[in-house]
């Protein structure tokens, strides 16, 4: 058995539940938010069989897209002695999964 964790973009979060539930998977929902951007992001778990984990991972990849998004940063410029916002070009979205192994699942 595995644990499946994985870190999308809220946007993403619904399809890819929705998709793993049709096949009769169960997810925790877990609201989160990234460090970097500090955007929101939805967390989902899912423990499943060994056999399903390359089923899991195509659907949480077919349904989570990576977007590119244009951030603010202060910059600093020593001509000014201060901060300067500069856009910078970021890329979003996909999914960062982490694939657990399992020694025990109870369910009460």
């Amino acid at each position: 058995m595995k644990l499946i964790i994985a870190i999308i973009q809220d946007e993403d979060a619904g399809d890819v539940i929705s998709n793993l539930n049709a096949e009769g998977l169960q997810v925790t929902r877990l609201s989160t938010k990234g460090g970097f951007l500090r955007a929101g992001n939805t967390t989902i778990m899912t423990g499943v069989d060994d056999e399903k984990v390359e089923f899991v991972l195509k659907v949480i990849e077919d349904n989570s897209k990576s977007r590119t998004q244009y951030a603010t940063l202060p910059s600093s410029c020593g001509a000014m002695h201060g901060f300067i916002l500069a856009p910078i070009e970021v890329k979003i979205g996909g999914a960062t999964v982490f694939v657990l192994d399992v020694d025990q699942f109870h369910k009460f």
